[in-house]
């Protein structure tokens, strides 16, 4: 979260001609709320089980880039799904970056604690080790969009032409 997932989904998608899906924004499109009120009204094993739902279908899709939750990769194998048909990127920023970009923020659910600093911290410990499997790693600390998109299309480009997958 904060690293620039939909703001750079959008963009790519644009500038590849493919269509651009936000999971989080498709899960609260079908179920007629946000996430923060699915978390609370039935928990965040509820809110993951309908990522994992929506991974089944991902692996589908053609010419779409899409971002996820930064815990959908951590969860129910996952990552391993997506790795079989896409061409999986983590975007990464320092915890103080991604404090910098979140602290305003009221709408995430995972950071709504008195030590926003701490969390981010643990859960970049926590997910790291998924992080880490994804096919491609950019840093977006002090990039321009710009600058990382090209860096993505090229990887992806260069990738496609050992094995065809979507972009994710």
């Amino acid at each position: 979260m904060g690293v620039g997932k939909s703001t750079l989904g959008r963009y790519l998608a644009k500038t590849l001609g493919y269509q651009f899906v936000d999971t989080d924004k498709l899960i609260e499109q079908r179920e007629g709320r946000k996430i923060m009120e699915i978390f609370d009204s039935d928990g965040e094993p509820h809110f993951r089980a309908l990522e994992h739902n929506l991974t089944q279908e991902i692996i589908e899709w053609k010419r779409t880039v899409i971002s996820t939750g930064g815990g959908l990769i951590t969860q129910n194998d996952n990552l391993k799904i997506l790795k079989r048909s896409s061409f999986v990127v983590c975007l990464w920023a320092s915890p103080e970056t991604i404090y910098q970009r979140v602290k305003c923020q009221q709408h995430r659910p995972l950071l709504q604690t008195n030590n926003l600093q701490e969390r981010i911290c643990e859960l970049l410990k926590k997910r790291s080790p998924f992080y880490k499997q994804s096919d491609l790693i950019i840093n977006t600390d002090n990039r321009p969009l710009r600058v990382v998109a090209q860096l993505m299309i090229r990887q992806y480009h260069q990738a496609q032409s050992k094995n065809p997958k979507p972009l994710h």
